[in-house]
């Protein structure tokens, strides 16, 4: 039993990075395969296309964050605690980094036939990222009220 539970716990530990950044490969890919089909069909402003993809990057930078915030003595105690926090958490970051890469992708659509309505197009975006954001910043809370 004592065994499950470190593991469980273990796994909490390292679930945000590793969600979060499965999550940012996902969206950034979604991002940056419309930006290669937009570099096609423009002339010119293809680095603000790259930018645009690469948002969702930041979740990984919040499962890091988060990670190092976890205790890193893992007991029968905080096991529970660290795994729902960390694997919750961490799904969050996984599904909105998804999310705004798809939102990143629409963006850059629209913005390669129009590109007067770039700016406003990444409000979608921008929304997401706040709700990582929301997510980042509970987890950080909850995480220093686990017991050592």
């Amino acid at each position: 039993m004592e065994l499950t539970l470190l593991t469980l716990g273990w796994i909490g530990l390292y679930a945000p990075l590793s969600l979060g950044a499965i999550g940012s490969m996902i969206g950034c890919l979604r991002g940056g395969m419309a930006a290669c089909g937009a570099m096609l069909e423009v002339e010119s402003g293809f680095g603000r296309f790259v930018g645009v993809a690469a948002m969702p990057s930041s979740q990984t930078i919040y499962g890091i964050v988060v990670t190092m915030a976890l205790p890193t003595s893992i007991s029968p105690g905080n096991s529970p605690g660290m795994f729902s926090l960390g694997v919750l958490s961490g799904a969050a970051l996984l599904c909105s980094a998804i999310a705004q890469g798809t939102a990143c992708a629409a963006a850059i659509n629209v913005s390669k036939n129009k590109p007067e309505v770039f700016g406003i197009s990444l409000a979608p975006a921008a929304l997401i990222e706040g709700f990582a954001v929301f997510a980042f910043v509970f987890a950080l809370v909850l995480a220093g009220r686990l017991p050592e």
